[in-house]
């Protein structure tokens, strides 16, 4: 795969890139209670939360977002945390970031969806954010 860059996000109102979804992957059905419960607090219960299953790891980024509401729902996946987010604003991703820091659920995987990763299989972006974190947490020491 070839590298993507960067860039710094803002607090606006502009939504990201791609169709207004999360994709909440590898949290046991109570958890993803949690998430759901949590997502209603920041006020992003018009967003469509898809949940992957252990099946979708090849499935691409843009044909899971696009699948409905709640799919998923209540099934242990098996995948690594991770949440990916398209189409929401700056700030409603801001709020919920906070919102999740402060919520004791698990440390997920975090990525928002673009142009350049919106072909990658599921498996192929946990794969590429794994291995994000721990150069970070290896730079960090």
């Amino acid at each position: 795969m070839s590298q993507g860059t960067f860039t710094r996000m803002g607090e606006t109102d502009q939504p990201l890139y791609g169709p207004k979804a999360l994709l909440v992957c590898g949290f046991t059905p109570p958890e993803q209670d949690a998430v759901m419960k949590l997502l209603a607090a920041v006020r992003l219960t018009d967003v469509p939360i898809i949940f992957a299953a252990a099946t979708d790891g090849e499935e691409k980024l843009a044909d899971l977002l696009r699948r409905t509401d709640q799919s998923g729902r209540n099934a242990d996946s098996g995948l690594a945390r991770a949440i990916i987010i398209s189409g929401i604003t700056e700030s409603e991703l801001h709020r919920t970031l906070a919102a999740y820091r402060q919520s004791g659920l698990p440390r997920p995987l975090w990525a928002t969806l673009t142009p350049f990763s919106e072909n990658w299989t599921l498996s192929a972006l946990i794969t590429e954010l794994e291995q994000e974190r721990t150069a970070m947490e290896q730079q960090q020491g």
